[in-house]
């Protein structure tokens, strides 16, 4: 198979040509032409007994959080408040979002959805997901004949 050669010139058109997508998908309004990062960033990661949700949410009220279980699908969902600036301040640059959120996962397992708990500490959401009891793998004795 021939290839072309990749030189920097090719780089620069093809700069060209995503900034003209780009531009073209932002002045039309097309969904997704902005991919903002999603907020919270959360990491989940599981067992053979549970799935851990962590999330960070600095400045965020625990009383502001809804966590909900239905099934296989877990949701974290709550608000975030912007900060106070005294008077006579004027932000330079603002990064940290702050305003209504709502993250959906699908988990490989159904949940115990009574089981369920969630700790807030210095800022960090942490969802303890037990593995319902009926989806956890058996282990099956072999018996000689």
């Amino acid at each position: 198979m021939l290839r072309k050669a990749f030189f920097p010139h090719n780089l620069i058109a093809h700069r060209r040509n995503v900034e003209r997508s780009r531009r073209f998908a932002n002045a039309f309004g097309f969904p997704g032409a902005r991919v903002r990062p999603s907020f919270p960033a959360m990491n989940i990661w599981t067992n053979e007994d549970s799935a851990i949700v962590e999330a960070r949410l600095p400045g965020a009220n625990p009383e502001d959080i809804d966590i909900s279980v239905e099934g296989e699908t877990v949701t974290v969902a709550g608000s975030r408040e912007p900060e106070a600036l005294e008077d006579g301040e004027k932000y330079l640059r603002r990064e940290r979002r702050y305003g209504k959120f709502s993250r959906t996962f699908r988990l490989p397992f159904a949940i115990e959805a009574d089981e369920v708990q969630a700790t807030f500490e210095k800022g960090i959401l942490r969802v303890s997901l037990p593995r319902a009891e009926a989806d956890k793998p058996k282990k099956i004795a072999v018996k000689s004949a």
